[in-house]
């Protein structure tokens, strides 16, 4: 359950900071390019004048889109895989918590009958209101945000008093597998997670395969997993 909480928690207090990250200017792909050494570097010498080309196009659009002879205003160009995670993490938690709240939330309770006396039936009706209304109940159909579903499913997790019953082991799963993926897919976006790839070239001492490590926050670095040397951008083999 920690681990679940601590996904869950990392999600909805990391949603700003995907927000602003939507306008910034992020790393291209994974794993980088760099110039781990003169051999690495020739190879990647015609696809960075490639890129180096598609970025002249790209900033030739932009400033078509921003140029102020254009009808109307245009917005400034939104990080699109940002963007992608953001719906994805969404709409996945969104989901999730339908299918938990059909099982775990409980009906409203009924109001009384006439046949009730008069005092006793508006006091079950003003309990009855309340508890249709009791804001910790998942509204089906809803706008639910991606921090509030993931506090929501917390709460869940954790058992917190409500209209609920106590979350089953399949549903906890449910939870906990989402949860899961989703805080990866977060934390990728945001650049703050381990990170390994294998490069599609061999090693320049024993023609081992390649694997570049980087990511929160670290500098990349290829490794050889065959004999263990090592590059790192602008610095010499170990």
């Amino acid at each position: 359950m920690t681990t679940t909480a601590t996904h869950l928690r990392t999600i909805a207090t990391r949603w700003t900071d995907l927000r602003e990250a939507l306008a910034s200017t992020g790393t291209a792909t994974w794993p980088p390019a760099g110039r781990m050494s003169d051999y690495l570097a020739s190879l990647d010498q015609a696809d960075a004048e490639a890129l180096e080309a598609e970025r002249h196009r790209a900033l030739a659009l932009r400033t078509l889109e921003r140029d102020p002879s254009q009808i109307g205003e245009t917005r400034p160009p939104l990080r699109i895989s940002v963007l992608d995670t953001m719906r994805t993490v969404e709409a996945a938690l969104v989901e999730t918590a339908d299918q938990v709240a059909a099982v775990v939330q409980r009906s409203p309770m009924t109001f009384a009958p006439r046949s009730w006396p008069a005092a006793d039936r508006a006091r079950r009706s003003q309990l009855a209101r309340a508890d249709a209304a009791d804001p910790r109940r998942w509204r089906f159909g809803g706008r639910h945000t991606a921090p509030h579903t993931a506090l929501w499913l917390l709460a869940r997790v954790q058992g917190a008093p409500g209209p609920f019953r106590p979350l089953p082991d399949r549903e906890h799963r449910l939870i906990a597998n989402v949860a899961a993926g989703a805080c990866e897919r977060v934390e990728r976006a945001l650049d703050i997670a381990a990170r390994k790839a294998a490069i599609a070239r061999p090693c320049p001492e024993c023609s081992g395969q390649l694997e570049m490590h980087g990511g929160a926050g670290a500098s990349p670095v290829a490794r050889c997993t065959s004999c263990g040397r090592t590059w790192a951008a602008q610095t010499a083999a170990t």
